[in-house]
């Protein structure tokens, strides 16, 4: 009966969004009886395709690219606990297309390009916060494409 309401929360939980495998060990192992019982599960809901770091990971950088850069990007899916290798292959894509994004980000804060130091180290944390790399940054300042 306890596996049957592990399988049901675990399908609860993937049914309100993507969930790594991370982050479903860390919601169901309170719940179980043991530890392998978890890892059963979590190897048969992968195998049933019911669970992916992939997609999960491909769900996070969907969400956050139009607003983060790379970096942001990046450490947001290793909180979720998405493997390096899945990271590298994703960022791949997100930093070909990083300095339209940063011009994106920076066009709906900024109105104008900064005019003094005071005014570039504004833009430059602003931009940094929102996790762009400061070589992207420079890029947009000096108005490459």
């Amino acid at each position: 009966m306890a596996e049957v309401s592990l399988r049901h929360k675990a399908l609860q939980y993937l049914a309100r969004r993507e969930h790594s495998r991370r982050e479903l060990l860390r919601k169901l192992l309170p719940l179980a009886v043991s530890d392998d019982e978890v890892y059963t599960l979590l190897d048969e809901l992968e195998q049933e395709g019911l669970q992916s770091d992939r997609r999960t990971a491909e769900t996070i950088v969907r969400a956050r690219q139009g607003k983060h850069g790379a970096l942001r990007i990046r450490q947001d899916l290793q909180q979720h606990g998405i493997p390096d290798t899945i990271i590298q292959s994703l960022l791949i894509e997100v930093k070909e297309d990083e300095l339209s994004q940063v011009k994106e980000v920076w066009a709906k804060r900024f109105d104008q390009l900064p005019v003094n130091a005071q005014e570039r180290a504004k833009q430059g944390r602003y931009l940094q916060n929102r996790g762009f790399s400061m070589a992207v940054i420079q890029a947009l300042f000096r108005g490459e494409d």
